[in-house]
């Protein structure tokens, strides 16, 4: 198989630098392939090729068993440190430059991924629908008129495309999830703190975490497994039971037709396609579970975003996008008595999410209720967004874990998707699950094609 047509894929790269394939060929086959695709928004910085190239004559030699990722192109958001190149969180009066990788960096160089550039992203990681930057705005890969997703867009874009084999990003409220899901790829949001958020700039750093992006669940899962791990060094760090994918869980529940909030037709139609890959599922009322999302945007957790980007804000007036300002100065209205309320009403949710998941193993949603028009958010850059989060703000709130995965395609021919979402720690029967469902989804389209 001729490079330029090599799927940028775990099996069938390493299954090529088995064969001869060298990792300097297919550093130049990444940006050859970016530079066909012409699109200025996805990337923030690209590493110079020359330097990508020293690094790729640096490897060890080739052993995958011992470096999972060799000779692997990877992005990284933004938000997330590189050492030695710029970190701007899409705000340029931020830019600074770091000395030292991210925990999940450095790992991801131990088992010898090559880091492309760093991609660009809803300004320091606010917003769902990868618009919300000054520098030009990634293009959906189905639908350049279509937002495409955020705040990890850049990340989610670069996967699509196939410049990379897979990309961090990182996940608040779902931006591990959304872009996954109107690009047509695998959102790995894992159990929070089960990957060290060290080195990544918060948004709410309670909540915070680091995202996989990549076009299979088991590409998903190498490079989860590959950062994971406990960090002494993060207060934030949670290390979870280590378990492989095995068994897919048994237990699955669909929001009821009254938990069910879908915009469109073609949305709806994917859904009902996708429901036919779910046999044995049973509706379940989820109300409890989506109310949980007004805390982050309507409650206190909003004053969190200030304390991640609020010194810097007041310091550089005029610095944040129009949007970012806005939500920021709607920070200020929260006093220390709201924050505690707000936490004993957590509290709360977290309990009924705890019943319910004693009933269930697994919740499978849409991924997303709408697929917003760039011309949409032009006219209301805050309602189509805030709509996003349906199905995705209230996760890791509730500490659960999430796994984003393609479905049936609309019948407008636009991607759609499916989350699992499971408590703390299922990550792995998560996977298992999302996996059986994607060969599910291959078989369904290989039949109507045959």
């Amino acid at each position: 198989m001729e490079l330029a047509s090599l799927p940028f894929r775990l099996d069938a790269l390493l299954a090529a630098y088995a064969g001869g394939l060298t990792p300097a060929a297919v550093v130049a086959e990444a940006h050859r392939r970016l530079a066909a695709i012409d699109d200025p928004g996805i990337f923030l910085d690209l590493t110079p090729p020359d330097a990508m190239q020293a690094e790729a004559a640096t490897l060890p030699p080739f052993d995958p068993v011992r470096f999972p990722l060799w000779g692997m192109p990877v992005a990284v958001k933004d938000n997330i440190a590189v050492a030695g190149r710029p970190m701007t969180a899409a705000c340029p009066a931020f830019t600074h430059v770091p000395e030292e990788d991210a925990f999940a960096v450095a790992r991801l160089r131990a088992a010898g991924a090559l880091i492309l550039g760093k991609t660009n992203l809803d300004q320091f990681a606010t917003g769902l629908v990868g618009v919300r930057t000054p520098y030009p705005v990634p293009r959906n890969t189905a639908d350049p008129a279509r937002v495409p997703g955020g705040s990890s867009s850049g990340s989610a874009v670069a996967v699509a495309h196939g410049v990379v084999v897979a990309a961090l990003g990182t996940d608040t409220a779902g931006s591990g999830r959304v872009p996954a899901a109107l690009n047509g790829i695998v959102g790995l949001k894992p159990s929070v703190g089960a990957v060290s958020s060290r080195g990544m700039l918060p948004a709410c750093r309670s909540l915070d975490c680091i995202s996989v992006f990549a076009t299979s669940v088991d590409d998903a899962w190498a490079v989860f497994r590959v950062i994971a791990g406990e960090d002494r060094a993060d207060p934030f760090s949670r290390p979870i039971d280590w378990a492989e994918p095995g068994t897919a869980p048994g237990r699955i529940a669909i929001p009821a037709p009254g938990d069910l909030h879908l915009d469109d037709a073609p949305g709806r139609a994917a859904w009902a396609a996708a429901r036919v890959l779910l046999p044995g599922a049973e509706e379940a009322v989820i109300t409890p579970l989506l109310d949980t999302a007004q805390l982050l945007y309507d409650g206190p957790w909003i004053a969190e975003r200030a304390a991640a980007f609020g010194d810097f804000a007041a310091a550089h007036p005029g610095a944040l996008h129009p949007v970012t300002q806005r939500i920021l100065d709607g920070a200020a209205r929260f006093t220390a008595v709201d924050a505690f309320r707000g936490l004993y009403r957590l509290a709360e949710h977290r309990r009924a999410a705890e019943n319910f998941f004693a009933r269930i193993d697994v919740l499978v949603v849409p991924s997303a209720p709408n697929f917003p028009t760039l011309a949409e958010l032009d006219a209301d850059p805050i309602g189509p967004n805030a709509r996003l989060g349906t199905y995705t703000n209230f996760v890791n709130l509730l500490d659960l874990a999430a796994l984003a995965v393609p479905g049936p395609r609309r019948p407008d021919g636009l991607p759609a998707g499916i989350t699992l979402i499971g408590p703390r720690g299922t990550d792995a029967a998560l996977a298992a699950l999302g996996a059986a469902f994607a060969a599910r989804v291959a078989a369904a389209e290989g039949a109507q094609a045959a």
